[in-house]
Protein backbone atom coordinates (compact mmCIF):
# COMPACT_ATOMS: atom_id res chain seq x y z
CA UNK A 1 0.00 0.00 0.00
CA UNK A 2 1.31 3.43 -0.92
CA UNK A 3 1.96 5.57 2.15
CA UNK A 4 0.38 9.03 2.67
CA UNK A 5 2.40 11.97 1.37
CA UNK A 6 3.23 13.20 4.87
CA UNK A 7 4.69 9.84 5.83
CA UNK A 8 6.62 9.63 2.56
CA UNK A 9 8.10 13.07 3.21
CA UNK A 10 9.00 12.10 6.76
CA UNK A 11 10.72 8.95 5.55
CA UNK A 12 12.61 10.87 2.87
CA UNK A 13 13.83 13.44 5.41
CA UNK A 14 14.91 10.68 7.78
CA UNK A 15 16.86 8.96 5.02
CA UNK A 16 18.54 12.22 4.00
CA UNK A 17 19.49 12.84 7.63
CA UNK A 18 20.99 9.35 7.85
CA UNK A 19 22.81 9.93 4.57
CA UNK A 20 24.35 13.10 5.91
CA UNK A 21 25.69 11.34 9.01
CA UNK A 22 26.76 8.22 7.11
CA UNK A 23 29.12 9.95 4.73
CA UNK A 24 27.14 10.52 1.54
CA UNK A 25 26.99 13.74 -0.40
CA UNK A 26 23.71 14.13 -2.27
CA UNK A 27 23.69 15.91 -5.60
CA UNK A 28 20.98 16.77 -8.07
CA UNK A 29 23.43 16.79 -10.97
CA UNK A 30 22.86 14.51 -13.92
CA UNK A 31 25.73 12.21 -14.89
CA UNK A 32 26.55 9.27 -17.10
CA UNK A 33 26.54 5.87 -15.44
CA UNK A 34 30.23 5.12 -15.89
CA UNK A 35 33.19 5.79 -18.13
CA UNK A 36 32.87 3.89 -21.40
CA UNK A 37 30.10 1.57 -22.51
CA UNK A 38 29.32 -2.03 -21.72
CA UNK A 39 30.81 -4.78 -23.87
CA UNK A 40 30.11 -8.45 -24.47
CA UNK A 41 26.89 -10.15 -23.43
CA UNK A 42 26.01 -7.20 -21.18
CA UNK A 43 25.13 -5.33 -24.40
CA UNK A 44 22.36 -7.83 -25.18
CA UNK A 45 18.83 -8.13 -23.76
CA UNK A 46 18.33 -4.36 -23.99
CA UNK A 47 21.83 -3.44 -22.88
CA UNK A 48 23.44 -2.36 -19.60
CA UNK A 49 23.60 1.35 -18.76
CA UNK A 50 23.40 1.29 -14.96
CA UNK A 51 22.52 4.65 -13.45
CA UNK A 52 22.94 6.68 -16.65
CA UNK A 53 20.80 9.80 -16.66
CA UNK A 54 20.06 9.71 -12.94
CA UNK A 55 21.24 11.50 -9.82
CA UNK A 56 24.90 11.25 -8.80
CA UNK A 57 25.94 10.92 -5.16
CA UNK A 58 29.27 10.39 -3.45
CA UNK A 59 29.65 7.89 -0.61
CA UNK A 60 32.52 7.20 1.79
CA UNK A 61 30.87 4.42 3.84
CA UNK A 62 28.83 1.31 3.15
CA UNK A 63 25.95 2.82 5.11
CA UNK A 64 26.06 5.79 2.76
CA UNK A 65 25.81 3.50 -0.26
CA UNK A 66 22.70 1.90 1.25
CA UNK A 67 21.27 5.30 2.15
CA UNK A 68 21.71 6.51 -1.42
CA UNK A 69 19.76 3.51 -2.70
CA UNK A 70 17.03 4.00 -0.12
CA UNK A 71 16.70 7.73 -0.83
CA UNK A 72 15.53 7.14 -4.42
CA UNK A 73 11.87 7.70 -5.26
CA UNK A 74 11.57 4.11 -6.52
CA UNK A 75 13.66 0.95 -6.69
CA UNK A 76 14.28 1.52 -10.43
CA UNK A 77 15.17 5.23 -10.30
CA UNK A 78 18.60 5.55 -12.00
CA UNK A 79 21.48 6.50 -9.69
CA UNK A 80 25.27 6.64 -9.87
CA UNK A 81 27.09 6.20 -6.56
CA UNK A 82 30.68 7.43 -6.63
CA UNK A 83 32.60 5.67 -3.87
CA UNK A 84 35.87 6.73 -2.26
CA UNK A 85 37.85 5.44 0.68
CA UNK A 86 37.57 2.09 2.43
CA UNK A 87 34.23 0.36 2.94
CA UNK A 88 34.20 -2.19 5.78
CA UNK A 89 32.01 -3.85 8.42
CA UNK A 90 32.43 -0.96 10.81
CA UNK A 91 30.82 1.52 8.42
CA UNK A 92 28.23 -0.66 6.63
CA UNK A 93 24.85 -0.82 8.35
CA UNK A 94 21.37 -1.78 7.18
CA UNK A 95 19.23 1.12 5.91
CA UNK A 96 15.48 0.81 5.40
CA UNK A 97 13.29 2.33 2.73
CA UNK A 98 10.71 1.57 0.06
CA UNK A 99 13.31 1.66 -2.74
CA UNK A 100 15.87 -0.67 -1.17
CA UNK A 101 16.34 -3.96 0.69
CA UNK A 102 19.69 -3.75 2.45
CA UNK A 103 21.56 -5.64 5.16
CA UNK A 104 24.46 -4.96 7.47
CA UNK A 105 27.90 -6.33 6.70
CA UNK A 106 27.42 -6.56 2.91
CA UNK A 107 26.74 -4.18 0.05
CA UNK A 108 23.24 -5.35 -0.82
CA UNK A 109 21.91 -4.67 -4.33
CA UNK A 110 18.66 -6.56 -3.91
CA UNK A 111 15.40 -6.17 -5.86
CA UNK A 112 16.61 -2.99 -7.56
CA UNK A 113 17.67 -1.82 -11.02
CA UNK A 114 19.51 0.97 -12.86
CA UNK A 115 22.44 1.42 -10.48
CA UNK A 116 26.12 2.22 -10.98
CA UNK A 117 28.75 1.91 -8.26
CA UNK A 118 32.04 3.43 -9.41
CA UNK A 119 35.25 4.07 -7.51
CA UNK A 120 36.58 7.61 -7.60
CA UNK A 121 40.10 8.32 -8.82
CA UNK A 122 42.37 5.39 -8.02
CA UNK A 123 39.33 3.43 -6.85
CA UNK A 124 37.55 2.45 -3.66
CA UNK A 125 38.34 -0.56 -1.45
CA UNK A 126 35.72 -2.95 -0.06
CA UNK A 127 37.70 -4.58 2.74
CA UNK A 128 36.40 -8.00 3.89
CA UNK A 129 33.01 -6.89 2.58
CA UNK A 130 31.30 -8.47 -0.44
CA UNK A 131 28.90 -7.07 -3.03
CA UNK A 132 25.70 -9.10 -3.30
CA UNK A 133 23.42 -8.72 -6.37
CA UNK A 134 20.07 -10.49 -6.07
CA UNK A 135 16.84 -10.22 -8.09
CA UNK A 136 18.24 -7.12 -9.78
CA UNK A 137 18.99 -5.81 -13.27
CA UNK A 138 21.01 -3.18 -15.14
CA UNK A 139 23.88 -2.90 -12.67
CA UNK A 140 27.40 -1.51 -13.30
CA UNK A 141 30.33 -1.92 -10.90
CA UNK A 142 33.52 -0.19 -11.94
CA UNK A 143 36.97 0.77 -10.58
CA UNK A 144 36.78 -0.87 -7.15
CA UNK A 145 38.81 -3.42 -5.19
CA UNK A 146 37.05 -6.14 -3.19
CA UNK A 147 39.40 -8.10 -0.94
CA UNK A 148 39.47 -10.89 1.63
CA UNK A 149 35.74 -11.66 1.84
CA UNK A 150 35.19 -14.68 4.10
CA UNK A 151 32.47 -17.28 4.49
CA UNK A 152 33.95 -18.66 7.72
CA UNK A 153 36.02 -17.16 10.49
CA UNK A 154 35.53 -13.50 11.30
CA UNK A 155 34.18 -11.32 9.92
CA UNK A 156 32.03 -13.03 7.26
CA UNK A 157 30.23 -11.43 4.32
CA UNK A 158 28.32 -12.47 1.21
CA UNK A 159 28.90 -16.19 1.69
CA UNK A 160 32.58 -15.65 1.05
CA UNK A 161 32.13 -14.26 -2.49
CA UNK A 162 33.79 -11.00 -3.46
CA UNK A 163 31.00 -10.34 -5.99
CA UNK A 164 28.08 -12.75 -6.03
CA UNK A 165 24.94 -12.77 -8.19
CA UNK A 166 21.89 -14.97 -7.68
CA UNK A 167 18.21 -15.36 -8.44
CA UNK A 168 16.87 -13.71 -11.59
CA UNK A 169 19.76 -11.32 -12.19
CA UNK A 170 19.95 -9.66 -15.61
CA UNK A 171 22.45 -7.36 -17.31
CA UNK A 172 25.46 -6.72 -15.10
CA UNK A 173 28.72 -5.13 -16.26
CA UNK A 174 31.70 -5.44 -13.90
CA UNK A 175 34.67 -3.52 -15.24
CA UNK A 176 38.17 -2.55 -14.07
CA UNK A 177 37.84 -4.20 -10.68
CA UNK A 178 40.37 -6.06 -8.56
CA UNK A 179 39.03 -9.12 -6.73
CA UNK A 180 41.42 -10.88 -4.39
CA UNK A 181 41.59 -13.27 -1.46
CA UNK A 182 44.37 -14.60 0.74
CA UNK A 183 43.84 -18.31 0.32
CA UNK A 184 41.24 -20.98 -0.35
CA UNK A 185 38.31 -22.63 1.38
CA UNK A 186 40.48 -23.86 4.24
CA UNK A 187 41.34 -20.26 5.03
CA UNK A 188 37.66 -19.22 4.96
CA UNK A 189 37.31 -17.87 1.41
CA UNK A 190 34.98 -18.90 -1.43
CA UNK A 191 34.61 -17.53 -4.99
CA UNK A 192 35.72 -14.20 -6.37
CA UNK A 193 33.01 -13.87 -9.03
CA UNK A 194 30.01 -16.21 -8.72
CA UNK A 195 26.70 -16.47 -10.61
CA UNK A 196 23.80 -18.80 -9.85
CA UNK A 197 20.03 -19.31 -9.86
CA UNK A 198 19.17 -17.78 -13.26
CA UNK A 199 21.79 -15.07 -13.81
CA UNK A 200 22.21 -13.92 -17.41
CA UNK A 201 23.82 -11.29 -19.65
CA UNK A 202 26.92 -10.49 -17.61
CA UNK A 203 30.30 -9.11 -18.67
CA UNK A 204 33.51 -9.10 -16.61
CA UNK A 205 36.11 -6.94 -18.33
CA UNK A 206 39.56 -5.47 -17.63
CA UNK A 207 39.71 -6.97 -14.14
CA UNK A 208 42.19 -8.82 -11.94
CA UNK A 209 41.25 -11.97 -9.99
CA UNK A 210 44.04 -13.33 -7.82
CA UNK A 211 45.29 -15.30 -4.82
CA UNK A 212 42.20 -17.45 -4.35
CA UNK A 213 41.28 -21.11 -4.30
CA UNK A 214 38.28 -20.37 -6.53
CA UNK A 215 38.07 -17.83 -9.32
CA UNK A 216 34.32 -18.09 -9.86
CA UNK A 217 31.46 -20.25 -11.02
CA UNK A 218 28.40 -20.11 -13.25
CA UNK A 219 25.82 -22.45 -11.68
CA UNK A 220 25.90 -23.67 -8.09
CA UNK A 221 25.26 -27.33 -8.96
CA UNK A 222 24.66 -29.53 -11.99
CA UNK A 223 20.94 -28.93 -11.61
CA UNK A 224 21.42 -25.13 -11.66
CA UNK A 225 21.68 -24.76 -15.44
CA UNK A 226 19.63 -21.61 -16.16
CA UNK A 227 22.63 -19.26 -15.97
CA UNK A 228 24.06 -18.16 -19.31
CA UNK A 229 25.48 -15.53 -21.64
CA UNK A 230 28.60 -14.45 -19.79
CA UNK A 231 31.59 -12.65 -21.33
CA UNK A 232 35.05 -12.53 -19.79
CA UNK A 233 37.59 -10.37 -21.62
CA UNK A 234 40.91 -8.67 -20.91
CA UNK A 235 41.06 -10.08 -17.38
CA UNK A 236 44.05 -11.46 -15.49
CA UNK A 237 43.54 -14.63 -13.45
CA UNK A 238 46.60 -15.10 -11.24
CA UNK A 239 47.50 -17.67 -8.56
CA UNK A 240 44.12 -19.41 -8.66
CA UNK A 241 43.57 -23.09 -7.80
CA UNK A 242 40.49 -23.67 -10.01
CA UNK A 243 37.22 -22.24 -11.39
CA UNK A 244 38.56 -19.74 -13.89
CA UNK A 245 35.63 -20.08 -14.31
CA UNK A 246 33.59 -23.24 -13.63
CA UNK A 247 30.66 -23.37 -16.09
CA UNK A 248 27.62 -25.54 -15.48
CA UNK A 249 25.38 -25.25 -18.53
CA UNK A 250 24.87 -22.05 -20.50
CA UNK A 251 27.12 -20.18 -22.92
CA UNK A 252 30.23 -18.14 -22.13
CA UNK A 253 32.79 -16.25 -24.19
CA UNK A 254 36.37 -15.82 -23.02
CA UNK A 255 38.70 -13.69 -25.10
CA UNK A 256 42.00 -11.86 -24.58
CA UNK A 257 42.39 -12.98 -20.97
CA UNK A 258 45.75 -13.72 -19.34
CA UNK A 259 45.75 -16.82 -17.13
CA UNK A 260 48.90 -17.33 -15.06
CA UNK A 261 49.59 -19.91 -12.34
CA UNK A 262 46.33 -21.84 -12.40
CA UNK A 263 47.26 -24.72 -10.12
CA UNK A 264 44.55 -27.38 -10.60
CA UNK A 265 42.26 -26.36 -13.48
CA UNK A 266 41.11 -23.30 -15.39
CA UNK A 267 38.09 -23.02 -17.66
CA UNK A 268 36.01 -26.00 -16.51
CA UNK A 269 33.13 -26.47 -18.98
CA UNK A 270 30.70 -29.14 -17.77
CA UNK A 271 27.06 -30.21 -17.67
CA UNK A 272 26.42 -29.12 -21.26
CA UNK A 273 28.09 -25.71 -21.02
CA UNK A 274 29.54 -24.18 -24.17
CA UNK A 275 32.63 -21.97 -24.00
CA UNK A 276 34.03 -19.87 -26.83
CA UNK A 277 37.73 -19.43 -26.05
CA UNK A 278 39.44 -16.89 -28.34
CA UNK A 279 42.99 -15.48 -28.33
CA UNK A 280 43.78 -15.94 -24.65
CA UNK A 281 47.26 -16.42 -23.14
CA UNK A 282 47.65 -19.35 -20.73
CA UNK A 283 50.94 -19.40 -18.82
CA UNK A 284 52.64 -21.59 -16.18
CA UNK A 285 49.41 -23.47 -15.50
CA UNK A 286 47.75 -26.89 -15.42
CA UNK A 287 44.63 -28.18 -17.22
CA UNK A 288 43.55 -24.72 -18.36
CA UNK A 289 40.56 -25.99 -20.39
CA UNK A 290 38.34 -29.06 -20.33
CA UNK A 291 35.76 -30.92 -18.24
CA UNK A 292 37.02 -31.71 -14.76
CA UNK A 293 35.75 -33.47 -11.61
CA UNK A 294 32.60 -34.77 -13.32
CA UNK A 295 31.45 -37.13 -16.06
CA UNK A 296 28.87 -34.53 -17.26
CA UNK A 297 30.57 -33.25 -20.41
CA UNK A 298 30.93 -29.65 -21.46
CA UNK A 299 32.06 -28.21 -24.79
CA UNK A 300 34.36 -25.59 -26.24
CA UNK A 301 35.34 -23.78 -29.41
CA UNK A 302 38.96 -22.64 -29.47
CA UNK A 303 40.94 -20.33 -31.73
CA UNK A 304 44.10 -18.27 -31.58
CA UNK A 305 45.14 -19.16 -28.01
CA UNK A 306 48.71 -19.38 -26.70
CA UNK A 307 49.63 -22.20 -24.28
CA UNK A 308 52.93 -21.26 -22.63
CA UNK A 309 54.29 -23.87 -20.20
CA UNK A 310 50.90 -25.52 -19.71
CA UNK A 311 50.72 -29.10 -18.42
CA UNK A 312 47.85 -31.50 -18.97
CA UNK A 313 46.64 -34.45 -16.92
CA UNK A 314 45.66 -37.79 -18.43
CA UNK A 315 41.99 -38.34 -19.35
CA UNK A 316 39.86 -40.35 -16.94
CA UNK A 317 36.25 -41.06 -16.02
CA UNK A 318 35.83 -37.60 -14.46
CA UNK A 319 38.67 -35.81 -16.18
CA UNK A 320 38.63 -34.70 -19.82
CA UNK A 321 41.34 -32.11 -20.48
CA UNK A 322 41.17 -30.31 -23.82
CA UNK A 323 44.95 -30.55 -24.29
CA UNK A 324 47.71 -31.10 -25.00
CA UNK A 325 46.45 -30.16 -28.47
CA UNK A 326 43.15 -28.31 -27.82
CA UNK A 327 40.58 -28.75 -30.57
CA UNK A 328 37.03 -27.42 -30.88
CA UNK A 329 34.20 -29.85 -30.15
CA UNK A 330 31.33 -27.40 -30.73
CA UNK A 331 30.50 -24.12 -32.46
CA UNK A 332 29.44 -21.10 -30.40
CA UNK A 333 27.85 -18.15 -32.20
CA UNK A 334 28.51 -14.71 -30.67
CA UNK A 335 25.77 -12.06 -31.24
CA UNK A 336 27.78 -8.91 -30.43
CA UNK A 337 30.69 -7.13 -32.07
CA UNK A 338 34.16 -7.39 -30.57
CA UNK A 339 37.77 -6.90 -31.65
CA UNK A 340 40.53 -9.36 -30.76
CA UNK A 341 44.02 -8.42 -29.72
CA UNK A 342 46.64 -10.92 -30.82
CA UNK A 343 47.16 -13.54 -28.15
CA UNK A 344 50.90 -12.92 -28.03
CA UNK A 345 50.36 -9.34 -26.83
CA UNK A 346 47.65 -10.20 -24.28
CA UNK A 347 49.98 -10.30 -21.21
CA UNK A 348 51.23 -6.80 -21.98
CA UNK A 349 47.91 -5.17 -22.81
CA UNK A 350 46.18 -6.79 -19.84
CA UNK A 351 48.95 -5.72 -17.44
CA UNK A 352 48.49 -2.11 -18.58
CA UNK A 353 44.69 -2.01 -18.48
CA UNK A 354 43.21 -4.57 -16.05
CA UNK A 355 42.22 -3.85 -12.46
CA UNK A 356 41.15 -0.90 -10.35
CA UNK A 357 43.24 2.26 -10.43
CA UNK A 358 44.41 1.81 -14.03
CA UNK A 359 42.71 4.96 -15.31
CA UNK A 360 39.97 2.84 -16.93
CA UNK A 361 42.24 2.28 -19.93
CA UNK A 362 41.03 -0.20 -22.55
CA UNK A 363 42.58 -1.88 -25.57
CA UNK A 364 42.21 -0.35 -29.01
CA UNK A 365 41.98 -3.84 -30.53
CA UNK A 366 45.54 -3.53 -31.79
CA UNK A 367 47.44 -4.23 -28.58
CA UNK A 368 47.64 -0.61 -27.41
CA UNK A 369 45.90 1.00 -24.41
CA UNK A 370 43.63 4.00 -24.83
CA UNK A 371 41.05 5.94 -22.87
CA UNK A 372 37.53 4.55 -23.24
CA UNK A 373 35.08 6.09 -25.64
CA UNK A 374 32.61 8.57 -24.09
CA UNK A 375 29.68 6.92 -22.37
CA UNK A 376 26.61 6.53 -24.53
CA UNK A 377 23.12 6.48 -23.12
CA UNK A 378 22.26 3.72 -25.58
CA UNK A 379 23.74 0.23 -25.10
CA UNK A 380 26.49 -0.49 -27.60
CA UNK A 381 29.81 -2.32 -27.68
CA UNK A 382 32.84 -0.08 -27.14
CA UNK A 383 34.33 -1.33 -30.42
CA UNK A 384 31.67 -1.52 -33.10
CA UNK A 385 31.87 -4.03 -35.88
CA UNK A 386 33.15 -2.98 -39.28
CA UNK A 387 30.56 -1.43 -41.58
CA UNK A 388 31.06 -3.19 -44.90
CA UNK A 389 29.19 -2.39 -48.03
CA UNK A 390 26.53 -5.02 -48.51
CA UNK A 391 25.34 -5.02 -52.14
CA UNK A 392 21.67 -5.54 -52.75
CA UNK A 393 21.04 -9.25 -53.32
CA UNK A 394 20.06 -10.08 -56.86
CA UNK A 395 20.12 -12.82 -59.46
CA UNK A 396 23.52 -11.85 -60.88
CA UNK A 397 26.26 -13.90 -59.26
CA UNK A 398 29.89 -12.73 -58.89
CA UNK A 399 32.46 -13.80 -61.44
CA UNK A 400 35.25 -16.26 -60.71
CA UNK A 401 35.30 -19.69 -59.16
CA UNK A 402 33.06 -20.51 -56.20
CA UNK A 403 35.69 -21.59 -53.64
CA UNK A 404 33.12 -23.47 -51.57
CA UNK A 405 32.86 -26.23 -54.18
CA UNK A 406 35.26 -28.93 -53.05
CA UNK A 407 35.78 -27.34 -49.62
CA UNK A 408 34.57 -28.67 -46.27
CA UNK A 409 31.81 -27.39 -44.00
CA UNK A 410 30.53 -27.63 -40.46
CA UNK A 411 28.34 -25.63 -38.14
CA UNK A 412 26.10 -25.46 -35.11
CA UNK A 413 23.10 -27.73 -34.67
CA UNK A 414 21.19 -28.65 -37.82
CA UNK A 415 17.50 -29.29 -38.32
CA UNK A 416 16.44 -32.84 -39.06
CA UNK A 417 16.89 -33.81 -42.70
CA UNK A 418 19.37 -31.02 -43.50
CA UNK A 419 23.12 -31.19 -44.04
CA UNK A 420 26.16 -28.91 -43.74
CA UNK A 421 27.41 -30.20 -47.07
CA UNK A 422 24.27 -29.02 -48.86
CA UNK A 423 25.49 -25.40 -48.74
CA UNK A 424 28.47 -26.20 -51.00
CA UNK A 425 27.06 -28.69 -53.50
CA UNK A 426 25.95 -26.17 -56.16
CA UNK A 427 22.34 -27.34 -55.85
CA UNK A 428 19.70 -24.75 -54.86
CA UNK A 429 17.30 -27.60 -54.11
CA UNK A 430 19.22 -28.79 -51.04
CA UNK A 431 19.92 -26.75 -47.91
CA UNK A 432 21.04 -26.50 -44.28
CA UNK A 433 18.75 -25.20 -41.53
CA UNK A 434 19.81 -24.43 -37.96
CA UNK A 435 18.00 -26.29 -35.18
CA UNK A 436 16.61 -23.01 -33.83
CA UNK A 437 16.20 -19.32 -34.73
CA UNK A 438 19.98 -18.77 -34.58
CA UNK A 439 22.95 -20.82 -35.67
CA UNK A 440 26.22 -20.88 -37.59
CA UNK A 441 27.47 -22.49 -40.79
CA UNK A 442 31.12 -22.56 -41.91
CA UNK A 443 33.15 -23.19 -45.05
CA UNK A 444 36.66 -24.49 -44.41
CA UNK A 445 39.74 -25.37 -46.44
CA UNK A 446 42.78 -27.55 -45.82
CA UNK A 447 45.15 -24.65 -46.59
CA UNK A 448 44.93 -20.84 -46.22
CA UNK A 449 42.58 -19.37 -48.83
CA UNK A 450 42.02 -15.71 -49.78
CA UNK A 451 38.36 -14.60 -49.71
CA UNK A 452 36.78 -11.16 -50.12
CA UNK A 453 33.17 -11.90 -51.11
CA UNK A 454 30.52 -14.36 -49.99
CA UNK A 455 27.00 -14.98 -51.24
CA UNK A 456 24.45 -16.42 -48.83
CA UNK A 457 21.62 -17.81 -50.98
CA UNK A 458 18.42 -18.89 -49.27
CA UNK A 459 16.30 -21.70 -50.68
CA UNK A 460 13.56 -20.74 -53.12
CA UNK A 461 10.44 -19.55 -51.30
CA UNK A 462 12.32 -18.90 -48.04
CA UNK A 463 14.15 -15.67 -48.89
CA UNK A 464 14.15 -13.02 -46.18
CA UNK A 465 14.23 -15.48 -43.27
CA UNK A 466 17.75 -14.46 -42.25
CA UNK A 467 17.64 -11.27 -40.19
CA UNK A 468 20.76 -10.33 -38.18
CA UNK A 469 24.09 -11.93 -39.05
CA UNK A 470 27.84 -11.75 -38.61
CA UNK A 471 30.62 -13.03 -40.84
CA UNK A 472 33.56 -14.25 -38.75
CA UNK A 473 37.14 -15.30 -39.50
CA UNK A 474 37.05 -18.82 -38.05
CA UNK A 475 40.80 -18.81 -37.44
CA UNK A 476 41.01 -15.67 -35.31
CA UNK A 477 37.43 -14.84 -34.31
CA UNK A 478 37.64 -11.45 -36.03
CA UNK A 479 34.30 -10.07 -37.21
CA UNK A 480 34.67 -9.41 -40.94
CA UNK A 481 31.20 -7.98 -41.51
CA UNK A 482 27.75 -7.78 -39.95
CA UNK A 483 24.32 -6.73 -41.11
CA UNK A 484 20.77 -7.86 -41.85
CA UNK A 485 19.34 -10.05 -44.60
CA UNK A 486 21.10 -12.70 -46.67
CA UNK A 487 22.86 -11.92 -49.94
CA UNK A 488 26.21 -10.72 -51.20
CA UNK A 489 28.72 -9.53 -48.57
CA UNK A 490 31.96 -7.77 -49.50
CA UNK A 491 34.81 -7.27 -47.04
CA UNK A 492 38.58 -6.65 -47.10
CA UNK A 493 40.43 -9.55 -48.70
CA UNK A 494 41.34 -12.00 -45.91
CA UNK A 495 43.39 -15.19 -45.98
CA UNK A 496 41.99 -17.88 -43.71
CA UNK A 497 41.17 -21.56 -43.38
CA UNK A 498 37.60 -21.16 -42.13
CA UNK A 499 34.89 -18.56 -42.54
CA UNK A 500 31.69 -18.68 -40.47
CA UNK A 501 28.29 -17.14 -41.18
CA UNK A 502 26.55 -16.62 -37.82
CA UNK A 503 22.79 -16.03 -37.83
CA UNK A 504 22.02 -13.92 -34.76
CA UNK A 505 18.28 -13.46 -35.46
CA UNK A 506 15.71 -14.68 -37.97
CA UNK A 507 12.15 -14.09 -39.11
CA UNK A 508 11.15 -17.70 -39.71
CA UNK A 509 12.60 -21.00 -40.87
CA UNK A 510 16.08 -20.36 -42.26
CA UNK A 511 17.13 -22.50 -45.22
CA UNK A 512 20.60 -21.73 -46.58
CA UNK A 513 20.84 -23.44 -49.95
CA UNK A 514 24.29 -22.20 -50.95
CA UNK A 515 27.13 -20.51 -49.05
CA UNK A 516 29.35 -19.34 -51.91
CA UNK A 517 32.82 -17.86 -51.41
CA UNK A 518 34.95 -15.91 -53.88
CA UNK A 519 38.44 -14.44 -53.97
CA UNK A 520 37.04 -11.26 -55.53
Amino acid sequence: MRRPAALRLSAALATMALAATAGVTLSTSEASAATGSATGYATQNGGTTGGAGGQTVRATTGTAIHAALCNRPADNTPITIQVEGTINHGNTAKVSGTSCNTAAGVIELKQISNVTIVGVGSGAVFDQLGIHIRESSNIIIQNVTVRNVKKSGSPTSNGGDAIGMEKNVRNVWVDHVTLEASGGEAQGYDGLFDMKDDTRYVTLSYSVLRNSGRGGLVGSSESDLANSFITYHHNRYENIDSRAPLLRGGTAHMYNNHYVRLHSSGINSRAGAKARVDSNYFEDSKDVLGTFYTSAAGYWQVSGNVFDNVTWSSPGDENNPAGPDPRSNTTVGIPYAYSLDRADCVPEIVSRTAGAGKGLLVSDGACSPQSPAPTSSAPAPSEPAPSPTVPTPGPTQPTGRNLSIGAGSDGSGKAEGTSYGDVRDGDMGTYWSPDGPTGAISIKWASPTAVSLVDIREASGFGGSVDGWRLVDGDTGTVLASGQGAGLVAFPRTTLRKITFEITSSRGTVRVAEYETYAG
